[in-house]
């Protein structure tokens, strides 16, 4: 008996793995993300050398882009990042509670990211007049943006998955538990739905230089009263009631979920500035 199983402790680095020493999941997961590299290498190289020879038609970026808006998205995917490296480390030390809790936070950030993407789609193709055919800079771009925003939506779903996996009892009499995780994530998505609401109308009135007229007034009001109902649902969810079928054993796929979510953000680090940032140069 080795060493690890006689101190009942599990050493994540040694789990099934190939003849090069890295775990099965890790190995084929590095692989996809090197292909993906190469994808959105492609993708980021056509912006950058059609935005060197623009042609006639092209719109100023500078006149279309909302810097603010970009920003604050890029911080926000920023954080999910660590909240992400928290659901890793919680897992390791077999806290399924506090990854559950990590997991949310992530699963919110990437969720406010892909809204204030939507929320910038909309405004550049019905008051910026900039689709994705009417000019080379919008195929580009939209392309580009659209891709990312495609794969953080997976990595959401990936997560969504994984919470409500996290729920298996460590003696399942049926699925009762994938029930109990997504009356957990219903509840979620009201809290979103809620917040999304307010932030929306908060946005709209700061635009309209008007930020506190009708903010939090009538079903604003309500909206916030929902979102902090379902927040402090959720935290009543994340307790575990009852052992589970999930713990350290399943580190490698909580990280393995982390590599992928980082390699996005580490993505849009780079289109943030190539994209975006190189206009203001």
């Amino acid at each position: 008996m080795s060493d690890h199983a006689a101190t009942g402790t599990i050493d994540h680095h040694h789990d099934p793995s190939s003849s090069t020493g890295i775990p099965n999941k890790k190995l084929l997961l590095w692989a996809f993300l090197a292909s993906d590299c190469m994808f959105f290498g492609t993708l980021i190289s056509t912006h950058l050398v059609y935005r060197q020879h623009p042609p006639p038609d092209t719109p100023s970026a500078v006149s279309v882009f909302n810097i603010e808006l970009t920003s604050f998205s890029t911080f926000i995917l920023l954080m999910s990042s660590l909240m992400m490296a928290l659901a890793v480390s919680a897992i390791q030390r077999g806290n399924v509670r506090a990854m559950r809790s990590s997991l949310l936070v992530t699963i919110f950030f990437g969720l406010t990211f892909l809204w204030c993407q939507v929320y910038e789609f909309n405004h550049f193709v019905f008051e910026k007049h900039m689709t994705i055919t009417n000019s080379i800079f919008g195929s580009t771009f939209f392309t580009l943006t659209g891709t990312h925003g495609t794969h953080v939506a997976i990595g959401v779903l990936w997560l969504v998955l994984m919470y409500i996996r996290s729920f298996k009892p460590a003696k399942p009499t049926g699925y009762g538990w994938v029930a109990t995780g997504v009356a957990h994530l219903l509840v979620f998505a009201v809290s979103i739905v809620a917040v999304m609401s307010l932030v929306y109308h908060m946005v709209a009135n700061l635009e309209e230089h008007n930020f506190y007229a009708g903010t939090f007034a009538g079903v604003h009001w309500l909206a916030l009263v929902a979102g902090i109902g379902g927040i402090v649902a959720l935290t009543r969810f994340a307790r575990p009631h009852g052992p589970v079928d999930f713990g350290e054993t399943n580190a490698i796929d909580v990280e393995s979920m982390g590599l992928y979510w980082h390699f996005v953000d580490i993505v849009w680090i780079v289109i943030f500035t190539a994209v975006y940032l190189l206009e203001y140069v």
